[in-house]
C-alpha cells in the first residue's frame, strides 16, 4: 500500500519515497560507551565500534543536491550520527566503513525552513536552520556550521576511494517522546578508509559543541574512518517503534 502523502508546515507535499541525490562526506570517532550512552534515547542501544567496547560517534557534511520535493531548494545539512540498534539482546561490533551512517541522529543542522520541515516533520529529526559552508580544494571539502551566530563544528575531510554499490541503511529519532525508526535503500558511489589522520574536526563554542567536547572522542588523533558517499538514498515513511520490538542491522524485525 502507497503511504499518503504528506502535507509539511511549510506548504510542500510530500509523497513516499523521497528520494535524495546527495554527497557526503564524513569522519568517524570512538568514544568511551558512558558519555555516549547519555545521548540515546530509551531502548536504543550504542554499537560497539573497537574491541576496547568503546561507542562511535558519525560526523556527516551533507550536499542535496536534488531533493525529490515540488517546492524544496537544493540544501546542505550537517549529521551527528550514533551508530545504534534497538533493542537488540547482543550489542554487536560496528564496521566504521559499512554502518557508520545508521543509527540514532542525534543533530542535523540545515540551510534552509523547507529543508528543516521535512526533516522534523516527516521523519522526526533534530533540523535547526544554520549557516553552513563547503570549501573543496582538489580531494578535499572543509564544512564550517554556525548556529545562531555560533561556530558548531568545522570538519576537513579528504575523500577516500569509492565504488558503486547498492544498500540499505536506518535512522532513528524521536518525536513526541516516540521512538520511530526510518528505512533506507542507498544507490551510489561509496567509499571509506580505515584508521585515519586524513580528516580533521574541531569544535566551536555553540551548546551542542560542549556536549560533544564532553564525550571525549580523540580528535586531535586518528579517525576510526572517513567515508563518502555520492549518489542517491531513498528515505521511506518514518515507522514507530514498541518498546519489545527488536530490529537487526539490515532493519528486519526479529521475533
Amino acid at each position: 500500500m502507497t503511504p499518503d502523502p504528506m502535507t509539511l508546515s511549510t506548504g510542500q507535499t510530500v509523497e513516499f519515497p523521497v528520494d535524495l541525490e546527495a554527497t557526503m562526506l564524513g569522519a568517524v570517532y570512538s568514544a568511551p560507551r558512558a558519555p555516549v550512552d547519555a545521548l540515546l534515547p530509551g531502548g536504543v542501544q550504542p554499537i560497539r565500534a573497537t574491541p576496547g567496547g568503546d561507542d562511535a560517534v558519525t560526523f556527516l557534511s551533507v550536499e542535496h543536491h536534488d531533493i525529490g520535493v515540488n517546492g524544496i531548494d537544493p540544501y546542505d545539512e550537517f549529521g551527528v550520527i550514533v551508530p545504534a540498534t534497538h533493542g537488540a539482546t547482543t550489542v554487536p561490533y560496528l564496521s566504521p566503513l559499512t554502518r557508520a551512517t545508521s543509527g540514532y541522529v542525534w543533530y542535523l543542522p540545515v540551510t534552509t525552513e523547507p529543508a528543516r520541515a521535512l526533516g522534523v516533520d516527516v521523519w522526526g529529526f533534530p533540523k535547526v536552520v544554520a549557516d553552513i559552508t563547503h570549501e573543496d580544494e582538489g580531494s578535499q571539502r572543509r564544512t564550517t556550521v554556525s548556529i545562531d551566530g555560533e561556530r558548531f563544528v568545522t570538519m576537513l575531510v579528504d575523500r577516500p576511494p569509492s565504488i558503486h554499490r547498492q544498500d540499505d541503511g536506518y535512522s532513528y529519532s524521536v518525536r513526541d517522546g516516540a521512538l520511530l525508526y526510518t528505512p533506507a535503500d542507498i544507490d551510489a558511489e561509496i567509499g571509506g578508509w580505515p584508521f585515519t589522520d586524513a580528516v580533521a574536526v574541531t569544535l566551536g563554542e555553540h551548546d551542542r559543541a560542549e556536549v560533544l567536547r564532553d564525550l571525549n572522542l580523540g580528535l586531535d588523533g586518528r579517525a576510526l574512518a572517513r567515508i563518502a558517499l555520492d549518489g542517491t538514498v531513498r528515505f521511506h515513511p518514518r515507522e514507530p517503534l514498541a518498546a519489545n520490538e527488536s530490529r537487526d542491522l539490515d532493519g528486519a524485525a526479529l521475533d
